[in-house]
């Protein structure tokens, strides 16, 4: 099979750093078409509602909510998950959800431009734990508190509060058993550089993040030779989008499919597709975030929705085979040994595995 390199995005680790220049322009184009608006007096704050822990909370956040009459949720969640949740909050609250999707770094660049330029339109970012890091970096998010963080899992909770993770991408390797036998699946890295493999792998375009904690696990300069060994003897075709690659595997194009989610995995595998997952220790996973606005312009309702998604929205996305957050649910997250991301270190050690994600894998030189 011909290897098919997808450039995309580039830095994925990278595009922290760019972020003011991209913010600049936008701030003169927001300059000339409207100010930042100012809180009106007696009214609360962002921060005070965010942060209220009163007995009357749910109170609070639901007569300010009607009031507001709407939520605005950034997020880069597939349109039919989004659909399921959003039906359901919009059915018990009676609060409409105005759903903007786009890819974390296109959340990334507007929530980051539209902050700069005063142009308040995001209640709340959801997205990968990385990018929201990097939100958070931005001074983007507010600190928030909820009587649901004591239900999560440990490290669920970012230390500052600016975000919080709802659910978990684990990692797993997805093969079509129509041309795959299980009997020959790799058992360890290594393995991956038998000729069986050649012209049969695949992975994703933007998983420095899972690269990194992979070869750091093996060891690095172990790992780097690993993954060197298996591009140079089989090459690797490059797809961009999770989501896509399995689709992929699906349809027999990638035969195996080194980065995909363990979730969408078990979604098709359910519905009869001719697929199945494995893991290659260590199991890398990584929190799936959510954070509120910093100048969310309707703040109680942002709340009311946030609450949601660590309550009621736990049990859809459980049914839905995410890995939840919340340990009132069974999920993989209590089984597996699993071995997270770390948001902070991945955008301090973004330049150097940015740089070596794209040599070895996605730019495959030669």
């Amino acid at each position: 099979m011909r290897n098919e390199v997808v450039i995309g995005r580039g830095g994925w680790f990278r595009r922290h750093k760019c972020f003011c220049l991209l913010a600049y322009s936008f701030f003169l184009v927001a300059t000339l078409t409207g100010p930042a608006s100012a809180q009106a007096p007696g009214k609360a704050s962002v921060a005070e509602i965010a942060l209220y822990q009163g007995a009357d909370r749910d109170q609070r956040l639901a007569a300010g909510a009607k009031k507001e009459g709407s939520v605005s949720v950034y997020t880069s969640a597939t349109v039919e998950d989004m659909a399921i949740l959003t039906a359901a909050f919009e059915k018990k609250h009676g609060i409409k959800v105005n759903v903007w999707r786009a890819s974390s770094e296109g959340i990334i660049q507007r929530g980051v431009a539209e902050m700069r330029g005063g142009r308040n339109e995001a209640d709340i970012f959801e997205t990968n734990g990385p990018d929201m890091e990097s939100l958070h970096r931005e001074k983007v998010l507010q600190e928030a508190a909820s009587p649901h963080f004591a239900d999560l899992v440990p490290g669920a909770v970012a230390p500052h509060r600016e975000w919080v993770g709802a659910r978990i991408n684990i990692y797993v390797m997805t093969y079509n058993t129509k041309l795959v036998r299980k009997e020959d699946l790799p058992r360890s890295f290594e393995d991956l550089a038998h000729p069986r493999w050649k012209g049969k792998l695949g992975i994703e375009a933007s998983d420095p993040a899972w690269f990194a904690m992979i070869v750091s696990e093996l060891g690095e300069a172990k790992g780097l030779k690993i993954f060197r060994d298996i591009v140079t003897a089989n090459g690797i075709s490059v797809r961009k989008g999770h989501t896509l690659l399995t689709n992929l595997v699906v349809a027999g194009e990638v035969p195996l499919a080194l980065t995909t989610y363990h979730y969408r995995a078990e979604q098709i595998r359910k519905a009869g597709a001719p697929v199945d997952w494995f893991i290659l220790p260590p199991a890398i996973a990584r929190f799936q975030g959510m954070g509120l606005a910093r100048r969310a312009p309707h703040p109680h309702a942002a709340m009311l929705f946030y609450d949601f998604m660590l309550t009621d929205a736990q049990e859809l996305l459980a049914q839905r085979d995410f890995t939840v957050t919340s340990r009132k649910f069974d999920s993989p997250a209590q089984k597996l040994p699993l071995k997270f991301v770390d948001p902070k270190w991945v955008l301090d050690e973004s330049e150097k595995w940015s740089k070596l994600y794209s040599e070895i894998v996605v730019r495959q030189l030669k």
